[in-house]
C-alpha cells in the first residue's frame, strides 16, 4: 500500500501557462522525489499597460511518501 501527499506551490513564467506549470514541476522535482501528478488549481496573469507580462499558476503537486 502506498501513501501520497499533496503540496501546493506557485510558479510563474513570462511566456505561457504551460511553461509556468512545466517550470514549477521541474523546480519542485529538485527537492520532492516521486512526483506522480500535478493539478493546476488556479491561473492568474499580471498586466502592465494592457499587456500580459507574467503568468502565475497555483499548482498542487502529488507525490508518493516513502517509508
Amino acid at each position: 500500500m502506498s501513501v501520497a501527499k499533496v503540496t501546493e506551490i506557485i510558479a510563474s513564467s513570462p511566456t505561457s501557462v504551460e511553461d509556468a506549470v512545466r517550470e514549477g514541476v521541474k523546480r519542485a522535482s529538485k527537492t520532492i522525489k516521486g512526483i506522480q501528478g500535478v493539478w493546476v488549481k488556479d491561473t492568474k496573469a499580471t498586466v502592465d499597460n494592457g499587456e500580459i507580462t507574467e503568468w502565475r499558476c497555483t499548482l498542487k503537486i502529488t507525490f508518493v511518501v516513502n517509508d
